[in-house]
């Protein structure tokens, strides 16, 4: 009998031994296959390619592939996490995989950028090596500046799984919350102590402390502005044209102090936001945020990790270059962030507005007003990116009567002045073009594209952001360069006042005599890596610039199309209504009733049309001397048509 108890109590032993093993098991990155969501096509990215999420660490980091198996996809739970209310995934790895941050230390154009950088000063290697792993590689950087020191190179970064892994899971989460946002030029601090921060407090330590050795704490610094500091403001020393340093120093880039210098950087403002709030859009849904954990608290808010931005072109060349830069995302989860880049840029970017403010038989007074709805300048970050418009003009026939801002065969605007393109506040003729852009300077007050020898911007028209002011603090960091003091409007309000985040370009389009319906397109392209901007690095020949050339030449270069408006202007016809003694009142209309007096048979029809040149209202006159008809919409100008004797005649009216 008590044989049979020992027997018993020894296989509930063995038993429970079992159920602990298979519970670490699941917890493990490596475990069996049954468990699918770690090492299925989620993480190993059989479908559509890609090598799978990279494991292993080195003294205070680890790659993404440690974290996957918790916070990766969940097929496992009877309550699924990492789901959203509605059964939609939202698992943090899958959606990081496959953005410019997972991809930053792989990324082509990085990589041929630094040899670029490399071979106009070779004695300056280690210097630029390592600075650009700063940012781009800083699992592998920063690990060894804190062990062993000494400078970082691209030939270690070759064979450093962990520095390859990019802006990875502990580039954020390792951040020391004391020195956050006190340091910037990829000189972010990282925590020498067994911690892993994130934004919730309660916190469950025991599978991450068992399975990767740190302790998950409350950091309150990873839901602020501060974490993205770091590497998003960036400040490079000069050098001249032999390599020697100047002593000044540049701003290649500073996101963050746009932000800074914005209405989103004040936390006194009803507009105030954080980089995360909108490059991490927040689910108010309670997520649980470990796989296997059914029991924990569910999370809110829950910050996407979808990190989209503007970069259309490098996403759509990465997805067409997976096996030979050695991605760890497919292509369909490349197809899932260029989608989310694309509304990025439509729907968060701009807000466009058309309107003729003036039109005869010699001239078109056409004005183009953008705002800019992003929390720093548009475009911002490296500075090869820039922004344009495209006007079109043509008349009932469709033929074209005026073009600014299209391209050639080649991507490249047509017009672009030789050097660099000015500022317009006015544009008159097809060869000009507004292309708002930082144009860096050289010591000798030459455009340049090599970083380390810009010493000062020739050109910064880039849109600023809402809020944006001379006057601030942060403005020696964040210069409007080029925009003459004769453009008013250039963030600037009706009043004169700064901070508008709009500008207003003017089109005199030349009407020949044209007097008939005008179709006028605007439209609002991005380009983040357009051809002339290459030109300096490609003239070199390297086996990084010489790879991503190819690549380059095979992608499709077509601006990405961000905003666009079509508005037709129903023609000025040659008279005005007072030749036919009607009288059309009040204008301005204040209580939305338009009202028209004095018709005769002579008066065909009566037509309205809105500045879209959608018709909002018509009429067939029968007789009677008066008409009246509601406006849609106050705050908004109209035009009234008449046909009468065979011609037409027209009065603009504003509705108040």
């Amino acid at each position: 009998m008590r044989r049979k108890r020992k027997i018993a109590v020894r296989s509930l032993v063995l038993f429970g031994a079992l159920c602990i093993v298979l519970l670490l098991a699941g917890w493990d990155e490596v475990a069996p296959p049954a468990h699918a969501r770690y090492h299925g096509s989620h993480e190993g990215g059989e479908r559509g390619g890609g090598i799978g999420l990279v494991s292993g660490n080195n003294t205070y980091f680890m790659a993404s592939g440690n974290c996957y198996g918790c916070h990766g996809i969940d097929t496992m739970g009877t309550v699924w996490a990492n789901h959203d209310a509605q059964g939609r995934d939202v698992n943090m790895a899958d959606a990081w995989r496959s953005t410019m941050m997972a991809n930053s230390a792989r990324d082509p154009f990085f990589k041929a950028k630094v040899e670029h950088e490399v071979a106009v000063n070779p004695a300056n290697q280690q210097v630029l090596e390592d600075k650009c792993a700063g940012c781009h590689a800083p699992m592998g950087q920063h690990d060894k500046h804190m062990t062993v020191g000494g400078y970082y190179s691209m030939a270690e970064l070759q064979f450093d799984l962990v520095a390859q892994d990019g802006v990875s899971c502990f580039a954020c989460h390792r951040q020391d919350p004391d020195s956050n946002g006190f340091f910037f030029n990829g000189q972010q601090r990282y925590d020498t102590a067994l911690a892993v921060y994130g934004p919730y407090d309660e916190v469950f330590t025991g599978a991450m402390e068992s399975f990767i050795g740190l302790t998950p704490q409350f950091g309150e610094h990873i839901a602020k502005s501060t974490l993205c500091a770091g590497c998003h403001t960036l400040i490079s020393a000069t050098e001249d044209l032999a390599g020697n340093p100047t002593g000044d120093r540049f701003v290649e880039q500073a996101t963050y102090h746009e932000w800074v210098n914005s209405e989103y950087g004040n936390s006194g403002s009803s507009n105030a936001t954080t980089c995360q709030g909108c490059h991490m859009p927040r689910l108010t849904d309670g997520i649980i945020i470990a796989g296997l954990y059914d029991w924990l608290t569910p999370r809110t808010p829950y910050g996407e990790h979808q990190l989209a931005g503007g970069n259309v072109f490098m996403l759509q060349l990465l997805k067409e270059n997976l096996g030979p830069l050695g991605l760890t995302a497919s292509s369909a989860h490349f197809d899932t962030t260029i989608a989310r880049t694309n509304r990025m840029l439509q729907q968060q970017t701009l807000l466009l507005q058309t309107t003729v403010a003036e039109r005869d038989a010699d001239s078109a007074f056409i004005d183009v007003e953008l705002i800019n709805l992003a929390g720093h300048k548009f475009p911002s970050g490296y500075p090869s990116r820039r922004a344009f418009i495209e006007l079109i003009a043509l008349d009932a026939d469709g033929d074209t009567l005026f073009q600014s801002g299209r391209w050639d065969g080649a991507y490249e605007l047509v017009g672009h002045d030789a050097d660099y393109e000015p500022h317009h506040n006015v544009i008159t003729t097809p060869g000009q073009a507004q292309i708002y852009e930082m144009v860096m300077g050289d010591v000798n007050g030459d455009k340049t594209t090599v970083l380390m020898r810009a010493k000062e911007p020739l050109k910064d028209n880039r849109l600023a952001p809402l809020g944006f002011t001379t006057a601030h603090y942060a403005y020696d960091t964040t210069l409007i360069v080029g925009v003459p003091a004769t453009d008013i409007d250039f963030n600037r309000d009706a009043l004169g006042t700064e901070g508008s985040g709009t500008d207003i370009t003017h089109y005199h389009v030349p009407m020949n005599g044209y007097t008939g319906q005008l179709r006028i397109e605007a439209r609002v392209w991005y380009q983040a890596a357009p051809p002339r901007w290459m030109e300096e690095m490609f003239d070199h020949s390297t086996p990084e610039i010489d790879a991503f050339r190819t690549m380059y030449d095979a992608a499709d270069g077509t601006p990405v199309l961000v905003k666009e408006q079509v508005l037709i202007d129903q023609g000025i016809g040659i008279d005005d209504l007072a030749e036919l003694g009607v009288r059309v009142f009040p204008n301005p209309v204040r209580d939305g009733i338009l009202r028209i007096d004095g018709l005769s048979e002579a008066v065909e029809v009566i037509e309205v049309f809105d500045l879209r040149g959608a018709l909002v209202s018509a009429h067939r006159p029968r007789g009677e001397r008066q008409w009246s008809t509601l406006l849609p919409e106050s705050g908004a100008t109209y035009l009234v048509v008449m046909h009468a004797r065979g011609q037409r005649f027209a009065q603009r009216v504003v509705g108040f």
